[in-house]
């Protein structure tokens, strides 16, 4: 017997039945697309072209579109998706609901997680019924580690169907990291850190997570370098592959960026203390923290710094990651407490 026939909470709904449903492409208006742009027929984090530059890795896992949302208001009693999705990203200890899974939320928080079907080869369709009926701000996140070539959103015919209200901050919030700032391991796209900190401080924000490769390359620095943003997230240090190469880039990239962002404010965070090589964590906050405090002693008023060992000094332990590296969501929300807050104080430093 099937789970699904025990439990109907299983069931995956991969067909959409509803004759008064009315699909609309997401690259329209009133629809707003944060996080990603199209570009040559997939959502991409960043120019394909760039991308190539940068490494063969980057330009593998640009169109991951993690941190890709879109947002529309409507009062339609459900709301539909279709997919069509390119490379799907399946793996052992990640949860496909957020590896190629969509989830949504309103103005209340989370309502729905369209659930991918696991043997999908090409996107799929799914369909949520809200239990009331009501106007609703509506945001759908994409997936965090597989490619989105098309979006469509469906909703009941003669629907109310407008724009969102934009985010508090009009230039976003940048991250540059690892596969956890990718969002490796989450549940879902809604639980990665910086999709808490945006639901909490209504922040626009893009995510730069390259899982397994952000390396701090001059291609990568510069191309963030000319970003328009109003804040600057970086802790690569996990994918710096020792701490020689951390120590040759990551000063470096911060000179590269505050060249041409001289009021940016840029956090520097190392990383999380969940490393059974103390030493060599150690020494590589110092590093970090050698980049801080020169920034500092140079009269930089917009540098900050925050301690990865103490994200999760009030957590339990054995309950952070789901690997012993990737957080799991509560490792997540532990992140979101800890750099939101951080962020938190920067704005308003700024406002």
């Amino acid at each position: 017997m099937k789970i699904t026939e025990i439990d109907k909470n299983f069931a995956v709904k991969t067909e959409i039945s509803k004759e008064d449903i009315e699909f609309y492409d997401v690259m329209e208006s009133p629809f707003k697309i944060y996080g990603v742009f199209k570009e040559n027929g997939k959502f991409r984090r960043m120019s394909e072209d760039v991308a190539k530059t940068v490494s063969p890795n980057v330009y593998a896992l640009h169109a991951n579109t993690a941190g890709g949302r879109v947002k529309f208001v409507t009062d339609s009693p459900y709301v539909a998706i279709s997919a069509k999705m390119g490379e799907i990203c399946r793996m052992p200890h990640f949860a496909l609901t957020a590896t190629a899974g969509f989830d949504m939320y309103d103005e209340e928080g989370y309502t729905a997680t369209f659930m991918p079907p696991y043997d999908m080869e090409s996107g799929y369709d799914s369909v949520f019924d809200f239990p009331t009926p009501k106007l609703r701000e509506i945001t759908i996140n994409f997936p965090l580690y597989s490619d989105v070539c098309d979006l469509y959103i469906g909703i009941k015919k003669g629907s109310k169907l407008a724009r969102a209200k934009e985010y508090a901050n009009e230039k976003p919030v940048v991250f540059y990291g690892s596969s956890i700032t990718q969002g490796g391991c989450a549940s879902r796209p809604g639980n990665s850190y910086q999709a808490i900190i945006s639901r909490k401080q209504n922040l626009h924000y893009i995510n730069l997570g390259f899982s397994g490769s952000a390396c701090a390359e001059d291609e990568i620095a510069e191309y963030i370098a000319n970003l328009d943003m109003s804040l600057f997230v970086y802790d690569y240090d996990y994918n710096a592959p020792n701490i020689e190469h951390l120590e040759k880039t990551h000063k470096r990239m911060f000179d590269t960026i505050r060249k041409k962002n001289p009021d940016l404010p840029i956090l520097m965070v190392t990383r999380p203390g969940i490393s059974p090589d103390i030493a060599e964590v150690e020494k590589r906050r110092e590093i970090v923290c050698a980049t801080y405090k020169a920034a500092l002693d140079d009269g930089d008023k917009n540098v900050y710094f925050t301690n990865g060992k103490e994200i999760f000094e009030y957590a339990d332990k054995d309950a952070i990651t789901c690997d012993g590296v990737h957080p799991n969501d509560f490792g997540f929300w532990c992140m979101a407490q800890v750099i939101g807050e951080k962020i938190k104080e920067i704005r308003g430093r700024k406002a």
